[in-house]
């Protein structure tokens, strides 16, 4: 049997970012990649769904100098984003976080991204199986030896290898991640009562759609997000500029969500009186781009679908992570990276930058026999970002749409008669209704404060 020093399941972008910094560290390292077909991809590659954007400090959250990332990979710069309520909106044009970057963001070409991680990997050493997927691993925690268990993954067509350390980033559907740490929780217990995807999960909807050259200039260097359209936690319509005239369409929204489970569903635009179910993704799209361009526009054929896009035809569906991060069992030579772990979030769309950071902090532990000190540096890097992220989608989750609209008024007056960081340099001018915002976002900070937004500790694994 074949044995490597560092074995990768899952090819993604924290997989990918792990194989590199493990080669790179001299460990003789092999990633495992299922591969999907794309119609812009010629060959196999990940799930590489189009990401929603890279915002300025998400870049140095990577851990990357952005000169260093290849031009065709960059769909195109951005200069702010803006959220639309039902009666309301509101525009940045800054972050408001220090970052190296001197734009807002850009949207960018996520199998290009993914493609230049691969070849970094490649460079660095090492041995990369894409088309090639793992159906079990099994740890040996009794394996003799200074670094401690071992692990066997069987592969699709039979063949085993063994491996000193394992980085599990398959993603947030997790198809090796729940069974492969259930080897290690309490009787009773599961992985999968905290990472189950159906449970865990959202699913986005995009299609990629050509719009008219004097609408697209409309939009071309801002994100567009509509929040209180849709029913759901963390549910919400967005457009991103690509490339040319040609913009992503899409949604996030939870699975398995119910008509019935909408309390008014007469208060959101894109729910109609005979609906009879919630609409399919497509189906929000339409009446998204009915509602807002139908007046002038004839959808289909001045906005049409770009069919040689995307994995389908010009559509994409994929799940999202959204819950809260695990730690991994490092005791058992185990670091889970990325969404598999569940530190991406639909509150933002995904979180490429925090799957690469997890990554490269994985492979380069993995390869210096130091994977002890994995949640403890992950938490360092990427701590800040995910407290964020589940400090303000707790305080939106039961939002309706009038909470919406009035949270961008409390934004807006927050903002005065400049571009400032809002929550940073005006959050006092806005009165009340600003400290309430503020107050219950210093509230879910310091609930989670100290990595208590981790709701799988590490020491409740038993080896």
């Amino acid at each position: 049997m074949k044995r490597v020093d560092v074995a990768i399941v899952g090819g993604g972008a924290a997989g990918a970012a792990a194989a590199e910094r493990a080669a790179a560290h001299g460990a003789e390292t092999v990633l495992f990649e299922q591969g999907v077909p794309r119609e812009d991809r010629e060959a196999l590659g990940p799930d590489s769904t189009d990401a929603a954007g890279m915002l300025d400090y998400w870049i140095d959250i990577m851990d990357f100098d952005y000169r260093e990332i290849p031009d065709d990979v960059i769909h195109r710069e951005l200069g702010g984003t803006e959220f639309i309520g039902p009666s309301t909106a509101v525009e940045l044009t800054t972050t408001g976080m220090g970052a190296s970057y001197d734009k807002f963001g850009y949207t960018f070409h996520r199998a290009r991204m993914d493609d230049w991680l691969h070849e970094r990997a490649e460079d660095a050493g090492a041995d990369l199986r894409i088309g090639t997927s793992v159906t079990d691993l099994e740890t040996d925690l009794r394996a003799e030896g200074p670094a401690g268990p071992t692990h066997t993954l069987t592969l699709a067509d039979g063949d085993q290898l063994e491996a000193q350390y394992v980085i599990l980033a398959d993603g947030p559907q997790r198809r090796i991640t729940l069974d492969a740490l259930d080897q290690f929780t309490p009787p009773g217990r599961s992985i999968s009562d905290y990472l189950s995807p159906p449970e865990a999960n959202h699913i986005a909807y995009q299609e990629y759609r050509e719009f008219p050259e004097e609408l697209f200039e409309e939009f071309e260097d801002t994100l567009k997000f509509w929040w209180g359209y849709i029913p759901g936690e963390t549910a919400y319509p967005w457009v991103f500029p690509n490339d040319g005239t040609v913009a992503r369409v899409g949604l996030t929204m939870p699975i398995g969500m119910d008509l019935a489970d909408v309390d008014n569903p007469g208060a959101y635009k894109l729910l109609r009186p005979e609906d009879d179910r919630l609409p399919s993704g497509s189906e929000y799209i339409r009446r998204l781009l009915e509602l807002e361009y139908g007046d002038e526009y004839d959808i289909d054929e001045e906005i049409p679908v770009v069919e040689d896009r995307g994995k389908s035809k010009g559509t994409e569906t994929y799940p999202i992570s959204s819950t809260r991060p695990i730690d991994s069992p490092v005791g058992a030579n185990i670091a889970v990276a990325g969404g598999a772990m569940g530190t991406t979030s639909a509150f933002h769309e995904g979180g490429y930058h925090v799957a690469v950071r997890s990554g490269k902090i994985a492979g380069r532990l993995a390869a210096t026999d130091s994977l002890e000190h994995y949640n403890d540096l992950w938490k360092d890097a990427i701590g800040d970002e995910i407290l964020r992220n589940v400090a303000f989608a707790d305080i939106v989750e039961d939002y309706t749409p009038d909470d919406w609209d009035w949270a961008f008024d409390v934004v807006t007056d927050m903002q005065g008669d400049t571009n400032d960081n809002v929550l940073v340099s005006n959050r006092y001018s806005a009165g009340i209704d600003a400290m309430k915002i503020l107050g219950a976002y210093k509230k879910r900070k310091f609930k989670y404060r100290d990595g208590r937004y981790v709701q799988f500790p590490e020491d409740k694994y038993i080896y």
